[in-house]
């Protein structure tokens, strides 16, 4: 453990980085609460969607690194704001017209439009805890309702009563002149409607921990700020809960980096250190656009796993974390095979290039054997020229190409089978465009399909790359890159492909002389 220790604190990987400050927060006491604090936020105004996993899951990164340098425990919160009121009807969600009586409400007052759970937040929150439990995450949850209904956020509300005019005054500095007017840290319940108001204070009473303001009608209530009748603005509210709770650390996406400070300044003058904070880039769609729960854009949690692994999905999220990535669907083959790739790699490496190896934060260290003899890339052609329809077919080819692979013996590869022919038929078949061989082309081509009918000797990726490689060298192409981009584009209706030499290995030699044949006579597209 002390060798592993050594070199976590040594490590480059940013999990290690993030935890070794977070460890520095106590390098003069450990922390009286006796543990050391990650939360993570979900705003459930709309369904769970893969940024949300992502942010669990990059924490829960981090929160493994700290235990690795640190004996202190730990604890993960999940909170679920879930007492904000629906600003506005969700566009990818079923009866709507029934949502829009339902605006202003608390989400967990909304009504559930797919009419399963008590409230539109409950059952975004069951969605939210279902995915993360499929993954095994260490979590607790925290329902934003229970957390003020039930009185544990009451001392810390009644502190903001006591500092309004300096919480208020952190936020006026924020806001524009117009929204200042109006503007309170406070927002109430009506006691009849159930909506959040927006309007302003008309006394703060901190003695009696009681708030009197005027409604939209003009009637003026008063009610105390405890017991759940009162929420905070969502900027004061982060920063309550960090001092609530004792948060350590938390990490948000860019578009918080500017309220960084305000939610610091609540903290600390609620009388709370903050945490430590991660801010990551954004995840956008094939646009360019920033990804949204609302508006349902990019890739959904459960669309990546119907085409890939969840560890796939576990490596993309670790991958560069401060820097914007596009998250769509074509960015899954490549996850795919580069999380095999380093699986590969880690056994070999030593124990300062293995905690820096995304697959040792993906796995906590216990890192699993690659039986993925086939990258999915290959398994994606090859069900494009087999024309499989299910991965019982691709298996036909993959026992020629390793005999020692079974299903049963190799249930990544088997899974990666079945999810590449679902991906090929739902995104690789309906793009490809066939074309015909020029002059130059076609005599290579030709060549190629003499050279592997009159092939006898060994049939293994290398040998077989070799002598694609000596075709069109001596068909003098110059830039060999023209010869294969054309090997592609003619036979597999696309412009990237494989090392073709492992192509025919995987395929079979007598069936790429076959395929060759068929995308010469046009008989392809």
């Amino acid at each position: 453990m002390s060798d592993l220790r050594d070199a976590a604190m040594s490590a480059k990987a940013w999990p290690f980085e993030e935890a070794r400050r977070i460890l520095k927060r106590y390098e003069k006491a450990p922390p009286e609460k006796g543990y050391v604090l990650f939360e993570t936020g979900y705003g459930p105004s709309g369904l769970p969607h893969i940024g949300t996993f992502g942010e669990v899951a990059r924490t829960t990164m981090i929160r493994r690194a700290f235990e690795v340098i640190s004996d202190i425990p730990t604890r993960l919160i999940c909170f679920s704001d879930d007492m904000d009121g629906m600003r506005k009807v969700p566009g990818n969600v079923p009866n709507q017209d029934r949502l829009r009586e339902d605006l202003q409400r608390p989400l967990t007052s909304v009504y559930d439009p797919f009419e399963t759970h008590e409230s539109f937040g409950h059952h975004n929150n069951a969605m939210l805890r279902r995915f993360l439990d499929t993954f095994g995450f260490e979590y607790e949850f925290i329902s934003a309702t229970e957390f003020y209904r039930s009185g544990r956020f009451d001392e810390i509300l009644l502190r903001a009563a006591e500092k309004y005019d300096d919480l208020m005054a952190i936020m006026l500095k924020s806001l524009r002149d117009e929204r200042r007017e109006t503007y309170s840290i406070f927002l109430p319940i009506h006691p009849e409607t159930g909506r959040v108001l927006y309007v302003p204070m008309k006394n703060v009473d901190a003695a009696k921990g009681e708030i009197t303001f005027d409604d939209e009608d003009g009637r003026e209530w008063t009610l105390p700020v405890t017991g759940g009748n009162v929420k905070l603005q969502w900027k004061p509210d982060f920063g309550a809960r960090w001092a609530a709770l004792g948060v350590d650390f938390e990490m948000y996406g860019k578009d918080h980096s500017t309220n960084t400070p305000i939610y610091d300044g609540i903290c600390r003058t609620l009388g709370v250190r903050p945490p430590e904070h991660f801010t990551y880039e954004l995840f956008l769609d094939d646009k360019g656009q920033k990804i949204s729960k609302s508006s349902g854009n990019g890739i959904s949690i459960d669309e990546w796993l119907t085409y890939a692994s969840t560890e796939s999905l576990s490596y993309f999220m670790f991958q560069k974390p401060k820097t914007a990535k596009r998250l769509f669907f074509d960015v899954i083959p490549k996850a795919v095979d580069e999380y095999h790739q380093q699986l590969r790699a880690y056994p070999g490496q030593e124990l300062k290039a293995q905690v820096n190896n995304p697959v040792y934060h993906i796995h906590n260290g216990d890192v699993p054997e690659s039986k993925m003899v086939v990258p999915f890339s290959m398994l994606l052609n090859l069900a494009s020229a087999a024309g499989a329809e299910d991965k019982a077919a691709m298996w036909g080819f993959i026992r020629r190409y390793a005999p020692d692979a079974s299903p049963e013996t190799h249930p990544d590869l088997d899974a990666a089978a079945g999810f590449a022919v679902k991906y090929y038929e739902d995104f690789v078949k309906p793009t490809k465009v066939f074309r015909a061989p020029d002059t130059k082309e076609r005599a290579a081509m030709e060549d190629l399909a003499a050279q592997l009918r009159a092939h006898d000797g060994a049939t293994d990726d290398e040998t077989l790359q070799s002598l694609v490689f000596a075709v069109g060298k001596a068909h003098e192409f110059e830039n060999l890159r023209d010869w294969f981009k054309a090997l592609y584009e003619v036979l597999l209706g696309q412009s990237q492909g494989p090392r073709f030499g492992g192509f025919i290995a995987l395929y079979g030699v007598d069936e790429t002389v076959a395929l060759i044949d068929k995308g010469l006579a046009g008989e392809l597209g």
